[in-house]
C-alpha cells in the first residue's frame, strides 16, 4: 500500500488516500472515483508532501550552532547553542499551496520526466562516466546518476557541465 497526501482543488481541503500503487491512484483519478471528503468535489490531485524518513542507526543528530529567538520575548535575537532557553520553533501550518506553485511544480516535474526519457541512468558511476566523456575516453551521451557533493564540485571545477535534478529520481530497478 502507498499513502498519498491529496488536495481538493476547489476548496483546498487536504486529506490522505491509500492506494495499491501509483498506477491505482492514476486509474481512479482518470475514472473520477476520487472525491474530497469535506466538500465532495472530484477535482482531487496529489498534494506536495515531504516523506518522513527515519534516521539510520549509525547517524547522530547535529545540534544547531545558533538559534534565532523571538524578539518579542525580550532577547537580543540570537542565542549561542540554544542555551539561553530559546523557544522551539512554532509548528508550520498545513495550508494548501497556491495554485501557481502547484502549476509550477507540476510543469517542472513534467519537464524533468521528459528530459529523463532521453537520458540513461548510470547510478553511482556518474562522475566517472561524465569525466570519461568530457576527456574523450568514451562517446558522449546524456546520462543521469548519483554522486557526492564534493565530487560534483570537482566536476564543475574541471569545466564539466552538470546540473542537479530538481526532483529525486529512483533507480530503474527500485521503481514500482
Amino acid at each position: 500500500m502507498i499513502v498519498f497526501d491529496l488536495e481538493c482543488r476547489e476548496g483546498g481541503h487536504r486529506f490522505e488516500g491509500w492506494f495499491g500503487s501509483s498506477q491505482d491512484f492514476a486509474q481512479q483519478q482518470e475514472r473520477g472515483l476520487l472525491a474530497c471528503p469535506s466538500c465532495g468535489s472530484s477535482e482531487v490531485a496529489k498534494a506536495v508532501m515531504a516523506p518522513n524518513v527515519g534516521r539510520k542507526g549509525n547517524q547522530t543528530v547535529a545540534k544547531p550552532h545558533r538559534q534565532i529567538e523571538d524578539k518579542a520575548a525580550g532577547s537580543d535575537g540570537v542565542a549561542a547553542g540554544g542555551s539561553s532557553g530559546a523557544k522551539p520553533p512554532a509548528p508550520v501550518a498545513s495550508k494548501p499551496l497556491p495554485p501557481e506553485a502547484i502549476e509550477m511544480i507540476t510543469k517542472l516535474a513534467t519537464l524533468q520526466a521528459e528530459a529523463l526519457k532521453s537520458s540513461r541512468y548510470v547510478g553511482r558511476t556518474f562522475a566517472e562516466d561524465v569525466r570519461a566523456m568530457h576527456y574523450g575516453e568514451r562517446d558522449h551521451e546524456v546520462v543521469h546518476g548519483e554522486t557526492s557533493a564534493e565530487e560534483a564540485i570537482e566536476l564543475l571545477e574541471e569545466g564539466i557541465a552538470i546540473a542537479p535534478l530538481p526532483f529525486p529520481v529512483a533507480p530503474p530497478d527500485k521503481t514500482n
